[in-house]
């Protein structure tokens, strides 16, 4: 558990730097927030279309408890969500990268 939501400083195969700048994953807490609204959304939809005599209570602890569980999960999949908006892909990297490391 202690890993979840760490990265590497740099890409192992291509050597691409993960971190622009200082704070750089701090736009993270947008995309957080987007998936945890999701989360809540999809839970009551779920509880109140599979249980509909549910009461508010109970909707509330289900809610709470997924959140809770399910909040390092999130933070990860928010970091690599944010990342993927800013890096690309690029298929002679790792080439590129492996004839600069054997010099």
């Amino acid at each position: 558990m202690k890993k979840i939501g760490k990265t590497h400083k740099n890409c192992p195969s291509c050597g691409l730097k993960y971190e622009k700048e200082i704070g750089f994953y701090m736009g993270a807490m947008y995309v957080s927030y987007a998936l945890g609204v999701a989360l809540f959304v999809a839970c009551w939809v779920s509880i109140n279309l599979f249980f509909p005599n549910a009461n508010v209570f109970t909707q509330i602890a289900v809610i709470s408890g997924l959140s809770i569980l399910l909040s390092p999960y999130l933070y990860a999949l928010s970091k690599i969500i944010w990342a993927n908006l800013f890096f690309s892909y690029d298929p002679e990297a790792i080439d590129k990268f492996k004839r600069d490391q054997t010099v």
